[in-house]
């Protein structure tokens, strides 16, 4: 005989929500206080023929391999070593290869640009759930943007790479008929030096270099890029100068004419916008337990699935952090708030937690996120864990969002995130399922999510834990046919 797990709910209570395994509840759960919980539903799901369903024909290469996140990278990345390969094989001009580099570098750092990437969301998510669930399905991938940023990124290397080349062995043996653009010494090594500041920034831009040290990514990114900008503008300005002296043009007709100088303008302009809203606000934590705290912030008003990026020093790791409205004004003076859930991660949330701040740093504008897509669903499950349920309250800055059934994982709720918290969740379910892993112990969510699918009629299952998890979850369901979409490395 199969076994056989019961989800039971409790008359939704705050305190009480909880999931068990009927044969666990005499081996684990009533030692500890499970057997004085109520409940008064009860399904019976049969795991084995949940987990024994065949996945779809090549399920591990569409969901695993060939992911959306690839294919962009992949589209982008091939159309530029395809123009790539037809231009060194033809003149070999040097304009085209350093125009190429300048488009792809601004394409890159707007595929990243706050306020371009919430016009992208808007305009995808902005679909109607009336439309077809395949084309819904597809417009909530959107956050597989990322692809798009590092294609054209490791792109740019490749273009930049041919016009060093190319620079390099005019400089070394220019053409016996002159037709060559004069080359000095000076473009030559200020070249080289941006060669490698961009070898280093696609190298600690790896996912297993991302993962394991973060905080040396982040600065390496940001401060190399921001290095190769400026030497790439001064490098056009020397090159500029030496080809309208061979060409006879002046200077500043010449760069105006040039293509690569407005792309250059262009990532410089998107660079610099989001620090032009650099600010130090305040900010109300309050103590949820050694575990978690909740930051309130006044400064500006948050709608459904919008993050922000805050900071203790500006030049430093910045921290990104889903928000969500407070149900009442918490602000100074009655102003509307919102709030951000923080778990101890690291050493900076470790810290934020053991010594809240009265004073962050944020910057740019509050920014849409994974969960925004999830909107063009007419019923969604949230499967989350720990303090993803952070993330997911953002739901509750739409009062049209969609109809949402919350499934969550977690150690002791009720004593790591306290009653507001747990409130906030039975606003986004009346009736959650919540597992105590202090009661009951971890459990597979697989069959408990496939039963809820079926039961809830719901269209998509969104996904927010972390990111072994996310990523297993996501491919099992999405290799039973099931829409899943949960947050990747680069979202």
């Amino acid at each position: 005989m199969p076994p056989k797990v019961v989800v039971a709910r409790h008359t939704p209570t705050v305190s009480e929500a909880t999931l068990i395994n009927e044969y666990k509840i005499d081996e684990k759960c009533s030692s500890k206080g499970a057997e004085s919980v109520h409940f008064d539903i009860a399904k019976e799901i049969d795991v084995e023929a949940q987990t024994q369903r065949k996945p779809k024909l090549f399920a591990s290469t569409r969901y695993a391999i060939l992911t959306l996140y690839r294919r962009l990278f992949t589209l982008v990345f091939c159309a530029n070593v395809a123009m790539f390969v037809y231009i060194m094989s033809t003149e070999q001009k040097l304009l085209a290869l350093v125009n190429a580099t300048a488009a792809n570098l601004l394409a890159c750092g707007l595929a990243r640009q706050p306020l371009v990437v919430n016009a992208i969301f808007v305009i995808v998510c902005s679909m109607p759930r009336s439309a077809p669930l395949l084309l819904r399905r597809i417009a909530a991938k959107v956050y597989h943007y990322g692809g798009v940023h590092s294609g054209c990124g490791v792109a740019a290397l490749v273009w930049y790479v041919g016009f060093v080349g190319v620079m390099s062995h005019q400089y070394w043996k220019p053409s016996a008929d002159g037709s060559d653009i004069g080359i000095s010494a000076a473009p030559v090594a200020l070249a080289y030096v941006i060669l490698v500041l961009l070898l280093a920034i696609i190298v600690v831009s790896h996912p297993a270099f991302r993962m394991k040290r973060h905080d040396y990514f982040e600065l390496t990114h940001r401060f190399s890029g921001w290095l190769v900008v400026a030497l790439f503008v001064a490098l056009l300005i020397v090159f500029s100068r030496n080809a309208s002296q061979s060409t006879g043009q002046p200077l500043g007709t010449f760069i105006i004419e040039l293509p690569a100088f407005w792309f250059l303008m262009l990532t410089v302009a998107a660079i610099i916008q989001p620090w032009l809203f650099l600010r130090k606000v305040a900010v109300r934590a309050e103590p949820l337990s050694t575990h978690a705290t909740r930051l309130h912030f006044d400064h500006a008003i948050t709608t459904f699935g919008k993050g922000i990026q805050l900071a203790k020093h500006p030049l430093r790791d910045w921290h990104g952090f889903a928000t969500f409205p407070d149900p009442t004004p918490a602000g100074v003076h009655g102003n509307p708030s919102f709030s951000s859930l923080v778990s101890k991660a690291g050493d900076w949330t470790a810290e934020t937690i053991q010594n809240p701040p009265t004073h962050l740093w944020k910057r740019g504008v509050l920014i849409y996120g994974f969960a925004y897509a999830m909107r063009v669903f007419r019923r969604v499950i949230v499967v989350t864990t720990g303090s993803g349920i952070g993330p997911c309250l953002s739901f509750l800055g739409d009062d049209n969002r969609p109809a949402l059934r919350v499934l969550w994982q977690t150690r002791a709720p009720q004593k790591t995130y306290g009653d507001r918290i747990m409130h906030l969740v039975h606003k986004m379910d009346s009736a959650p399922i919540i597992l105590d892993t202090n009661k009951c112990g971890r459990m597979d969510m697989v069959p408990i999510i496939l039963q809820q699918i079926k039961d809830f009629q719901a269209e998509a299952v969104c996904v927010i834990s972390n990111p072994v998890l996310t990523a297993r979850i996501v491919y099992e369901l999405e290799c039973r046919g099931t829409p899943a979409f949960g947050p990747i490395f680069d979202s």
